[in-house]
């Protein structure tokens, strides 16, 4: 299957009625589905047909048919004429053609060439807006961590042979929260670590999944506190992959809000 660019050429030959095939097929398939290519081979026809204008020649005045048909009626009739010899084409014939030609690979050549710097002008334009969206993740993160109201809360093993650690930090006045864990052992297949937001009253609040990696180390950042909810401690235990809506093992770490 052809890209869009890849059609190009295949216009200026369809213009030229010179697309035969396969090709052909595939571009008026293209052609139907394709405003922008529509357009083009419109504006291909334009031009060939300005050329073939330009190179037409005069057009003979009536009298010289009446003279020609009067020359041949005078002929005697029952003479054989003898046979014209071929005459030689020139080259200079066909240069009106060729200069269609080439203008059309020509004109073909700059809108692809037109095509391809949008799609390069469009894929700056998206990578430039997702390092606009990281940046003003990291500063939301930034503005977290130096908040004036940020609340660290470190939670400990309650039973667990390598001493693992975690560490919340949150603040109430923006509602978002970052955890980060080390030295976590593996969990089973299908299994994952959640954390949990105890509050002063009320169930514990799910906070969030996470698996550590090889080294057991684990990070969730910026995520967003429950709206009227006063954290007084941070749990963890170990629950489905995709998450619990309250805690169904023992609790393997927590910490309480100072």
């Amino acid at each position: 299957m052809k890209t869009h660019e890849q059609f190009a050429d295949d216009l200026a030959l369809y213009a030229l009625d010179e697309l035969t095939g396969l090709d052909r097929e595939e571009l008026e398939d293209h052609l139907q589905a394709c405003a922008a290519c529509r357009r083009e081979l419109h504006a291909l026809r334009g031009d060939l047909g300005l050329l073939g204008l330009t190179s037409s020649g005069p057009q003979p005045p009536a009298r010289s048919k009446d003279r020609l048909m009067r020359a041949i009626a005078a002929e005697p009739r029952g003479v054989s004429l003898p046979e014209a010899a071929p005459r030689k084409t020139s080259w200079w014939a066909w240069g009106p053609a060729l200069a269609a030609a080439a203008l059309l690979f020509v004109v073909a050549g700059l809108w692809r060439a037109n095509v391809r710097m949008k799609d390069e002008l469009a894929e700056l334009g998206n990578r430039n807006q997702d390092q606009s969206i990281q940046l003003e993740q990291m500063n939301q993160q930034l503005t977290l961590l130096t908040s004036p109201d940020a609340v660290h809360v470190s939670l400990n093993p309650q039973k667990a042979p390598k001493q693992p650690s975690g560490t919340a930090i949150f603040s109430p006045s923006q509602k978002r929260m970052i955890f980060m864990a080390s030295n976590m052992g593996p969990v089973p297949e299908g299994k994952a670590y959640e954390l949990w937001i105890i509050p002063g009253t009320g169930a514990p609040i799910a906070a969030g999944v996470f698996r550590p990696d090889d080294h057991g180390n684990a990070i969730m950042m910026d995520h967003k506190m429950p709206e009227g909810v006063e954290a007084k401690a941070f749990a963890i235990t170990i629950e489905d992959q995709q998450g619990s809506d309250k805690p169904t093992s023992p609790i393997v770490m927590m910490g309480a809000v100072s």
